[in-house]
């Protein structure tokens, strides 16, 4: 299953790339064919001050929009940053949901991390859910978000900085099964 693996945080050795990190060999290890993609490079316009243009793309986004085309499987790290998440992200979404680019949003399957180094993560990740299923609602795709989310935290007592698990099984076992359950679902979804 072809799956991307994104950190959302522009922040370089961010607690979202160690946690994107760790999806990426929990993702191997259940057998997906896996990219990974960062936002430290991220360049897109703010909506309201300009667009992206298919044709004048730079390589942050061009990347990005061939790595979404080319996935069936999507696991975003979503940085929790005072109770909501990163503009980039959603400005992300806004800026991907048009004509042009539509085609990211259709027969996907989006699952997400929120990620938070005190005890956060789960707002993130319902404002994405709502986010990713009003797009793909707007741009009249079949995609899916998974119902399951995964809530990272204490990020760096869990994960070390290239998001190997630590020993905190109670943390292992969670985002263990997140992965599995992700895959389960994927699985489903793709037979048909």
């Amino acid at each position: 299953m072809q799956t991307l693996v994104i950190s959302t945080s522009p922040r370089k050795g961010s607690n979202s790339l160690r946690v994107a990190n760790a999806l990426a060999h929990l993702s191997q290890e259940a057998g997906g064919e896996v990219k990974s993609l960062d936002f430290e490079a991220y360049d897109l316009p703010l909506v309201g001050q300009g667009g992206l243009k298919k044709d004048q793309l730079s390589d942050f986004q061009a990347k990005l929009i061939e790595s979404l085309t080319q996935a069936q499987v999507i696991l975003l790290a979503v940085p929790e940053y005072n109770w909501t998440t990163s503009g980039q992200l959603i400005n992300a979404i806004h800026q991907l949901g048009n004509p042009d680019f539509g085609h990211v949003f259709d027969n996907k399957l989006f699952a997400l991390v929120g990620v938070s180094s005190g005890r956060g993560g789960r707002i993130p990740c319902l404002e994405m859910t709502t986010l990713l299923n009003k797009m793909i609602s707007f741009l009249n795709k079949q995609s899916i978000v998974s119902p399951r989310i995964f809530e990272s935290h204490e990020t760096p007592q869990n994960l070390d900085e290239q998001g190997q698990l630590l020993s905190n099984e109670l943390y292992n076992k969670g985002l263990r099964d997140f992965v599995a359950y992700t895959f389960r679902l994927a699985q489903r979804w793709f037979a048909a």
